[in-house]
């Protein structure tokens, strides 16, 4: 029969040849169990609920849904996904308006930065905008490699590779280096996209109390002995709450107990140590103290992706195995060159770091005075006010607005109900005099509330 006799056929003729198919194909299968009719798939059709072929009707989606409901109730406008009109540094426009801005990671700057702006350009001339496959397929340009030696030489280790997401970094690293017969110890506090890079993994995964150093000593002599491989994982920073670890005692657990340790330096590059090198630096360790240094380069680097710098093993088995980089494009040579600019120029930059450091502790001192509940921020760049629910947190950041600073609330389930917060990201280029009147109206606005 040709196909355009096809269109001719009765119903019940399609229903015959739907079954003759059906029942080949159980035939091919040879599972045993009876050829099922039109009808018994019709009725199990019918009793599929909505919310498994429905994404309206995704629990996900209705609880997003409740959220932004109750919200509207209170009077609450969707607090993101705001529309940045211009670089967006130590101040932004958003609809035509200027704030003064504390929702950007732009710690040094460097994002418009003119030397690092120069240098993307100049990739984009000579490279093009996309090198089009992976870098296994597509190969490696100068600039990938340049970048790479250059945050191998910032941690003082062997080797660096780059990935185009900072999320998926961890997710790729984590999820291809460890498995069903290792365990992943990390802070209670970590950070998102370790706990996806852990569950793709498929190993073991503890918990500590924050920056418990006890608490975790405790647990790898529990642990220790049932695992082949055991991974601890830090943050250098950490993003909800600025406060560090001790990393010299996790480092002495680390080899106590023959566990790799692995720190997210996403919020502490560019912010500690005296010439921003990071939590490194500030403890004066040396780089092989810790296994795997991670990053991203979208904060203090000005671009977009993340880094994973040890030891030459580790660095080449990854380039050569891990699936969220072998699968990945590479990264634009436009990207990697803004962040190999930034780099360079964070190594004659400490006078930027030091301006940083001192306008995060003028933020947290005049917080303090003021009666705001800063948690356990330490005044590196990271400064929370915690509100203790997640609708004064709303009501907060918009009356912020209103008096032209753009600061983000933080809700649950983000952080836990009572720890909901607006969160300040504070940059070298803010001025004493934007810090001192932000923190002044900051306490002004949470005493109407």
């Amino acid at each position: 029969m040709t196909s355009k006799s096809s269109p001719g056929l009765g119903a019940s003729m399609k229903d015959k040849l739907i079954q003759q198919a059906l029942e080949r194909r159980q035939r091919q299968t040879g599972d045993g169990a009876p050829p099922a009719s039109l009808a018994d798939v019709s009725r199990h059709a019918r009793a599929v609920p909505e919310q498994f072929y429905r994404f309206d009707q995704h629990p996900g989606y209705q609880q997003l849904r409740i959220m932004h409901d109750g919200a509207a109730r209170f009077g609450l406008a969707n607090p993101f996904f705001k529309l940045h009109e211009s670089l967006a540094g130590a101040e932004t426009t958003i609809q035509g308006q200027r704030f003064v801005n504390f929702a950007s990671y732009n710690y040094l700057g460097y994002s418009g930065h003119p030397v690092v702006a120069e240098a993307a350009k100049a990739a984009i001339d000579h490279y093009g905008t996309s090198v089009s496959a992976s870098r296994l397929v597509s190969g490696d340009r100068p600039i990938h490699r340049e970048l790479e030696a250059e945050l191998a030489r910032l941690y003082e280790v062997d080797d660096a590779v780059t990935f185009v997401s900072g999320h998926a970094t961890n997710v790729t690293t984590i999820g291809y280096l460890f498995g069903p017969r290792d365990l992943v110890i990390h802070d209670e506090l970590i950070h998102n996209s370790v706990l996806q890079g852990i569950q793709l993994s498929g190993a073991r995964r503890l918990s500590f109390a924050h920056n418990d150093v006890e608490a975790l000593d405790r647990l790898l002599g529990d642990q220790r002995q049932h695992f082949e491989r055991v991974l601890v994982v830090l943050e250098g920073i950490y993003s909800m709450d600025g406060d560090y670890p001790d990393l010299p005692r996790f480092v002495e657990l680390k080899n106590r107990h023959k566990v790799f340790l692995m720190v997210d330096e996403a919020h502490s590059l560019g912010v500690m140590g005296a010439n921003g090198k990071g939590i490194r630096e500030h403890f004066g360790l040396a780089g092989k103290d810790v296994d795997i240094w991670m990053g991203t380069l979208s904060k203090t680097l000005a671009s977009c992706g993340g880094y994973i710098a040890g030891e030459s093993a580790l660095v080449e088995h990854l380039k050569f195995m891990a699936p969220g980089f072998l699968y990945s494009v590479g990264m634009p040579a436009s990207v990697a060159a803004a962040a190999l600019a930034a780099v360079r120029c964070m190594a004659h930059d400490a006078e930027r770091v030091a301006t940083l450091q001192a306008r995060g502790q003028q933020f947290l001192a005049l917080a303090r005075e003021a009666g705001l509940d800063t948690g356990t921020s330490t005044g590196l760049a990271v400064i929370p006010v915690i509100t203790g629910s997640s609708v004064k947190a709303t009501q907060l950041s918009s009356a912020l607005a209103k008096r032209g600073i753009n600061a983000q609330p933080i809700l649950h389930p983000a952080v836990p109900e009572k720890a909901a917060r607006v969160r300040f990201f504070v940059s070298c280029l803010h001025t004493p005099e934007q810090i001192a009147q932000t923190v002044a109206i900051v306490a002004q606005e949470l005493q109407k509330l």
